[in-house]
């Protein structure tokens, strides 16, 4: 085989080995990369002072971009909302309004989870949280384990899909888009799942009631006084930030970077109100937000160096010679795309499928044609499919074995809820997932209808 086609084979097959070798995927990008530069000297293909060019790319892509400034700061909010209280109050409120509907507290779970999404995108946390302030209540009031595990899961990853969301930011910038133009795409597709959990939890407590037995009538306040200023305290700081963090955004009066400082401060803020921010309280999320900012851009390293060695070695042109020579066209593409980023949710996080296969389709992406398919024209496909990415990526939370979003819930849940029953709980909301793929798919407008509304 020729080496040109070697070499990057070769490479992609070390990187897939490695990263299940337990190593920080960090140092196994950057290790595989460095390792295969110095082969490919050996090889007369690769020489000594390109590694000087990925000096200057780690710098260009993570230190010096101002766009991803946003994303420490995005992350410093999503703990700090996690240690202010407000799911706290929230998922109450909720209970309380939706006690007589039929899966009642799953319900509240699903949009709690739907609000939460919006104001901060670290799925870790929020997955954790989640847990720790609904399954005990959910399994006390009777729910069957599958139902609730699977509900607070799918619920707690809407995060990493309705803004602002970390991933939306990295993939804009990988992509060379508009960050504002990506949210604003994900928020239908982000509201369609969440609606589509709704649905199928009402639909299905509706017909089997045993699986979520009703609230008790004593919950709550008990006076009509009382309700409207729970409602007021509990929905008014979450919404509030909603608005200060994407209401700026979307009207022009900031960048998504100056957003996500107004949404850190907002946060903090929030905790101020709640009477939770202390010495202690702020140290623990400094320390917490450093540990998850410095992961990430390890990662971002890590993957600049991998990417560049790959491309150097010919990676891109394989990689568009094989595309070309089965001859798929612009949909098998796509679906090759899609299917290929779904199996990788089973055994990888999104921020590894993310930096691994955006460089590798994005200068095809640029390429493809839907035709008509696109109401607004080619100018839409590369954020199309990204929202098509972005949707696909939520089931790599879910998706056993190595489904994160699970590993966190059993990690804080009771001993008695086995890892085997909230593998089950997943599966129908994976399903819905799918679907609501899908629906991203075969209605372009879900996503590009708001951003030509707004931006136009």
């Amino acid at each position: 085989m020729d080496l040109v086609y070697l070499l990057p084979a070769l490479m992609f097959l070390a990187l897939a080995l490695l990263l299940f070798s337990g190593f920080p995927v960090a140092w196994v990008l950057g290790g595989v990369g460095i390792g295969f530069g110095f082969i490919g000297m050996h090889y007369g293909v690769f020489e000594f002072i390109y590694f000087f060019n990925v000096i200057s790319r780690i710098w260009g892509t993570a230190a010096e971009n101002l766009i991803l400034v946003a994303v420490p700061m995005f992350i410093f909010m999503g703990t700090m909302l996690e240690k202010s209280g407000v799911a706290t109050d929230l998922l109450h409120c909720l209970q309380v309004l939706l006690k007589r509907t039929p899966g009642g507290l799953a319900l509240s779970v699903t949009i709690m989870g739907t609000i939460m999404a919006a104001t901060t995108g670290i799925i870790g946390a929020s997955v954790v949280m989640m847990s720790l302030l609904a399954l005990p209540v959910m399994l006390e009031r009777g729910y069957q384990v599958q139902l609730a595990s699977g509900t607070i899961a799918a619920s707690a990853t809407l995060g990493i899909l309705i803004p602002p969301s970390i991933m939306l930011v990295i993939m804009a910038d990988l992509l060379s888009i508009s960050v504002g133009t990506l949210f604003l795409a994900a928020i239908f597709p982000g509201l369609l799942l969440a609606v589509l959990y709704l649905v199928y939890i009402y639909i299905r407590t509706r017909l089997n009631p045993s699986l979520a037995p009703p609230l008790p009538d004593s919950l709550g306040p008990d006076t009509k006084a009382e309700l409207y200023v729970m409602v007021i305290r509990s929905f008014v700081p979450p919404i509030s930030l909603i608005v200060f963090v994407l209401g700026s955004i979307f009207a022009g009066w900031a960048t998504p970077t100056e957003a996500a400082g107004v949404g850190a401060l907002g946060a903090v803020l929030l905790a101020l109100m709640n009477r939770r921010l202390n010495y202690q309280v702020l140290k623990d999320v400094l320390i917490r937000s450093a540990l998850t900012i410095g992961m990430i851009f390890g990662i971002f390293i890590g993957a600049t160096c991998f990417s560049y060695v790959y491309r150097v070695l010919g990676g891109d042109d394989v990689v568009h010679n094989f595309i070309m020579h089965i001859g798929l066209g612009d949909w098998g593409l796509l679906f090759l795309m899609m299917g290929m980023v779904f199996l990788l949710g089973f055994f990888f996080d999104w921020i590894e499928i993310t930096l691994i296969v955006l460089p590798l389709f994005a200068p095809l992406m640029k390429l493809m044609d839907f035709g008509t398919h696109i109401p607004f024209g080619a100018v839409d496909i590369v954020p199309w499919i990204a929202i098509l990415l972005a949707v696909n990526l939520q089931t790599s939370f879910l998706t056993p074995p190595f489904g994160f979003a699970l590993f966190y819930m059993k990690g804080v849940a009771p001993p008695h809820v086995k890892m085997q029953q909230i593998y089950g709980g997943i599966i129908p909301f994976v399903t819905l997932q799918l679907i609501g793929l899908g629906f991203v798919i075969g209605f372009p407008q879900l996503a590009l209808w708001l951003p030509h509304a707004l931006l136009d």
